[in-house]
Order: structure tokens, then C-alpha cells, then sequence
């Protein structure tokens, strides 16, 4: 008998030629044993790219008939409930990349379902996977005993842009979303206060989101993201006693220890161990995460159960902002 886990693929768009599916395509525990896409030209060129032999557009009858023990389903956020859930019912483990849905109630139902089901699940937040800003979170926590502060910084510049999917999903849900989530990783616990600025900033959709958190621990946590600005830009903070770290999962990170400045740097390739993106921006670390995790029989770390709870400090945000 064979121990590779069948994975079978929902969606042939750019994160799943990009970054997963080259992932699993490096594991030698996977098998690819099915693609569906309604699309039939980005059925054929992916199915041919990544060696996959079986090719559907029906999702029902690939699953019926590869007898998958995972399935990834990479498609938009409001296209994937209905899928989900009846992927669930059918004791599937099941993989989606960010958000998790549209609302906390439908990331709800799905936890819900994969618990009464059994089933393993992943959202992909890459940023807690990110191999560089792990080390810094796991170096300020341990060397300065914790973190008590941590700021999330992502801006865009979205001005001729419109809202997302035309405005099925907002973005902080759908994109900003990967800092809400980095706040949650690095303060290590949940929030009990939110604070937060949401404006519109001339559109007819919300694009920039300034909020404070404070966690249970006492750790405070700042949101800063903005989607008028002057380009990409996405950072990250962690500060311990006396210990800093200041982290550009694009490039690298360096730490401030004991008044002393730039007493580490380390580039983000230099941490994973390779200078292909899919590994050094987390996506390769957080597909592996999966498949280990199915293999254990292990709760993965961002499990629905767990993306309810980002989904929770996303609506709150919005419930606290003045």
C-alpha cells in the first residue's frame, strides 16, 4: 500500500500554479491525483505542467472517482462554501487559501462541520509560515521573555483598483487580513480590546484600517494598513524586553538587543534555506504543515477552528471603529 496522501486540486488559477501547487509537486509523500477547473485552457496547462493525469470539471465526479483523503479548493472566497462543506460531509480533509469565506458565520459553519466530520482543515495565512518572521517571533519570545508589543504594517497602492471580486468581499477580509492574522501569531494569544479608525478615503469601499489591540496577556498590538499609498509595502514588529525585532519578510530582518542596534540581520532567503518565493514567503512551509499534519492526524495551526477566531477580531475592527 501506497503511504502517499492523494490530493486531489480544485482551481488552476495563479496561487495554485504559483506557489502550491509547485509545493506539493516537490513532495515525495503526495500524489496528485485529480484536477478540476471549469476552464477548460487552465485545466489542460496546469494539469500538463504539473504531471496530473486525471482532469475534471465536475469536482463531484473527481472526488468520486480518484478517492482523495485531501482535497485543496483554491478559488474565490465567495465561490467556496457550497464546496467546502460538501467536501466535509464526505470526511474529507480540506485545504483553502485566505479568508476563509466571507463572514465569520460561514468560517463558523465550515469549523462546524469539519469537527462533527473529523476532517483536518488549513487556511493558508503563508505569513505564519514564513521562515523569517518565525525566527524573529520564536527569538524575541525566547530571549526576551515576551512579546509585548507587535505592529502589522501592510499598504497597497489601490487607487485605480475597485473594490474586490466587485464587492463580494471587503479587503480587509479578503487581503488585509494576512496582518489581522500575523498580529494573533505574534502576540501568542487572543485579543480582549480593539480600538480602530476604518475609512473609506474618497471610494465608495472601506481602504484603510488603523486599529490598536490588547491582548490577554497584555501585549499590545497595532494594525496599520492603508490601500492609497505609494506602493507595497508589509512589515512587521516584535518587541520583548530588551530585545526588538524588525522584519520585511520580502528581504530581511534585524534585531536591536540591549541598546545595541543591528546586532542581527538575516535575509529572508538566508532563513528558509532557499531563494525561490514559495519557500522563503512562507507557501511551501505552510503546504508541508498540511501534509504532516494529515499524516499525524494532527490539527493543523491554522485550522478553521482557529481562522474563526481571525475572522472574530476582523468584524470587531469594524464594531469598534469610531
Amino acid at each position: 500500500m501506497s503511504d502517499k496522501v492523494r490530493v486531489a486540486l480544485i482551481g488552476a488559477g495563479g496561487m495554485a500554479n504559483s506557489v502550491h501547487y509547485p509545493s506539493l509537486a516537490e513532495f515525495d509523500d503526495v500524489e496528485l491525483v485529480g484536477l478540476c477547473d471549469l476552464v477548460e485552457d487552465k485545466l489542460q496547462a496546469t494539469a500538463d505542467k504539473f504531471g496530473i493525469e486525471r482532469r475534471y470539471t465536475d469536482y463531484r465526479k473527481m472526488v468520486e472517482e480518484t478517492g482523495p483523503q485531501a482535497v485543496y479548493v483554491l478559488m474565490p472566497p465567495h465561490q467556496l462554501f457550497d464546496i467546502v462543506v460538501w467536501l466535509l460531509k464526505r470526511k474529507l480533509h480540506v485545504f483553502i487559501e485566505k479568508p476563509p469565506g466571507v463572514s465569520r458565520e460561514q468560517t463558523r459553519q465550515m469549523a462546524h462541520w469539519a469537527e462533527e466530520m473529523g476532517c483536518l482543515t488549513m487556511v493558508a495565512f503563508n505569513r505564519r509560515f514564513i521562515p523569517v518572521l518565525r525566527y524573529c517571533r520564536d527569538k524575541v519570545r525566547k530571549e526576551g521573555g515576551y512579546i509585548h508589543q507587535c505592529v502589522a504594517t501592510f499598504y497597497k497602492d489601490h487607487r485605480t483598483g475597485g473594490p474586490y471580486y466587485d464587492g463580494a468581499v471587503d479587503i480587509l477580509t479578503s487581503d488585509a487580513i494576512h496582518a489581522v492574522d500575523a498580529l494573533r501569531f505574534m502576540a501568542g494569544v487572543e485579543p480582549v480590546k480593539v480600538a480602530s479608525s476604518v475609512r473609506a478615503l474618497g471610494r465608495h469601499f472601506e481602504t484603510s484600517f488603523n486599529v490598536l489591540i490588547e491582548f490577554e496577556n497584555g501585549c499590545v498590538g497595532v494594525l496599520l494598513s492603508n490601500w492609497m499609498t505609494g506602493g507595497r509595502v508589509h512589515t512587521f514588529e516584535m518587541h520583548g524586553f530588551g530585545i526588538s525585532a524588525f522584519c520585511d519578510a520580502d528581504t530581511q530582518a534585524f534585531f536591536h538587543k540591549d541598546n545595541e542596534l543591528n546586532v542581527e540581520v538575516i535575509s529572508a532567503t538566508d532563513a528558509a534555506g532557499s531563494e525561490a518565493r514559495h519557500k522563503s514567503y512562507g507557501f511551501f512551509g505552510e503546504n508541508r504543515h498540511f501534509i504532516d499534519c494529515i499524516k499525524a492526524n494532527q490539527e493543523p495551526e491554522t485550522c478553521f477552528t482557529d481562522a474563526v477566531k481571525t475572522m472574530d477580531l476582523v468584524e470587531a475592527i469594524y464594531r469598534q471603529a469610531w
